[in-house]
Formats: C-alpha cells, structure tokens, sequence
C-alpha cells in the first residue's frame, strides 16, 4: 500500500520526541538519501547547501525555486521515508514568493520545511512563516513548518543577550505558525537545556564533532538532531583525499574505504 503524503506528514511529526530525537543525516541528491534511508534514517531532511552544491552553486540562496523543487522531487519519489525540505530563506524576495515555494514543498509530495531567519530582521521571517503556514492550510497539508534562528551560527548581536534574543525570535516565530525552532551552532549543555526549557515546541540543534551525541541531547530536552551541511562536506572530503592520493603519491588506498560496487548498485536495481 503506497503512504500517501498525509500518512508520512502524520509520522514525521510524531517522530518529534526529546526522549528519543529524530536523528537527521542531511541528504542532497537521490544517491546520498538512498543510502541514508538505507542505513535506517526514519525521515530524510535536505540540506540546503549541499544541494547548491551539488548544482554548481554556493549556499545562499542563489538557486531558483524550481531547480530545488526539482531536486526535493526527485527525492521524494526515491523513498519511502518522509522528506522535510531546506528551502533557506524561501527562495522568495517576499513573504508571497515563499508562500509559492510552500506550495510547490507540497506538491512535490514533501512534508516539512526548513526556513531561516539568517541576517534577515525576525519580523521579516515572521511574515515569511505566516505566508507558508497560509499556504499549507489553503492546500490542507499538515506542514511541519521549521524556524531556523541563526543568532548563535552567525554570531549575531551581544553574546551576553543572545539567548535572551534568540528566545524573543522563537516566541515570535511559534506565534507566526513554526512548528519546530532550530538553533545550530549551539553545544554546550546550559544553553541548550535553556532553550529546550523554554520554547514551547520541539527543539532542532545542530551536530558534529564535539557535540553531546543524540541520546545526551535527548536528555537535555532536544527533540530533533540535525547534521546539516556535514555529510555533504565529508563526502566531497573524501572525494578530495582520493584524489589528491591519485596526483599525489599516486596510489589509491582510500577507495578501500568505499561503498561495495554491489550494496550501492542495489538500492537502485528495483522499484522502491
């Protein structure tokens, strides 16, 4: 029986838990979130930048709305598995663009999003969340609508105030429809049981090396684990290590390390 796009926006909302987060491995093509779901991913989530990436671009904003809708597509029909979408800012110069954007999330058969406030001021993101939850609602999809609030990534304002800030912008957003708030570039426990304490939805961090692992997380109240932008960096590292050993010294050795011809062929042999 096909899980239609209300059934898996039903299942990835429920997947919000802080005793047990959902654990997101960022894909940004159909091979990369083939072999994410392949390894057990409950739910596929898009990076932004790592799609730019992959289509010649840098992170910012400078793809078109289509090329990433084409893109969230292609991924939703190549699994089984919800798949929440990063559209950075929108992909809009307005609140009325992003709305478009939503709309097109949907129509690819996607159920959740990713939008930013980035260096924007927080009313302004406000307004974009107000116009997607709009457009979720005229389409009568259970959007999962996710705030990302950059004050922390980006440094942004006093760091004696910044929680206290970022806190302001996370009631803001609630207010304007976000089901979800994302704080990355936060690590240390205190701030992130803070804010886990005190916004009233669940919470999204970021993680790599150094960061407490997702079950540490989950006891401090977070309720959604990201890696972002990482898979996509260590990928293209490893990409760039065999290559550098092949104009190098001239050998191959770091192949030894790759997915078995076999294993990666075979998630794409049948229908899925």
């Amino acid at each position: 029986m096909k899980i239609t796009q209300p059934d898996n926006a039903h299942i990835f909302r429920s997947l919000h838990t802080a005793p047990v987060p959902l654990a997101l491995a960022n894909a940004w093509d159909v091979a990369s979130a083939r072999v994410i779901e392949a390894a057990g991913a409950p739910a596929i989530a898009t990076t932004s930048a790592g799609v730019a990436w992959s289509l010649g671009s840098p992170d910012g904003d400078s793809i078109s709305r289509d090329r990433a809708l084409e893109l969230v597509g292609r991924i939703v029909t190549a699994v089984a598995v919800p798949v929440t979408a990063d559209i950075e800012g929108g992909y809009g110069t307005d609140a009325t663009s992003v709305a478009k954007t939503v709309t097109g999330v949907l129509d690819v058969g996607a159920v959740g999003v990713n939008i930013e406030d980035g260096t924007r001021p927080p009313t302004e993101l406000a307004m974009r969340l107000a116009a997607a939850r709009q457009a979720a609602d005229r389409a009568g999809a259970h959007l999962f609508l996710n705030a990302r609030i950059d004050t922390f990534l980006f440094g942004l304002g006093d760091p004696d105030t910044r929680l206290k800030e970022t806190l302001a912008r996370a009631h803001m957003y609630v207010d304007a429809g976000a089901d979800g708030i994302f704080v990355p570039g936060v690590t240390d426990t205190a701030t992130i049981t803070a804010l886990a304490r005190n916004i009233p939805v669940p919470l999204n961090v970021m993680a790599g090396p150094g960061a407490p692992t997702v079950a540490e997380l989950g006891t401090l109240g977070v309720a959604r684990v990201s890696l972002g932008s990482g898979v996509a960096q260590a990928a293209y590292a490893a990409a760039r290590r065999t290559a550098q050993e092949l104009f190098g010294t001239g050998d191959y050795d770091s192949l030894a390390e790759g997915m078995a011809f076999p294993e990666l062929n075979a998630l794409f042999s049948e229908p899925h």
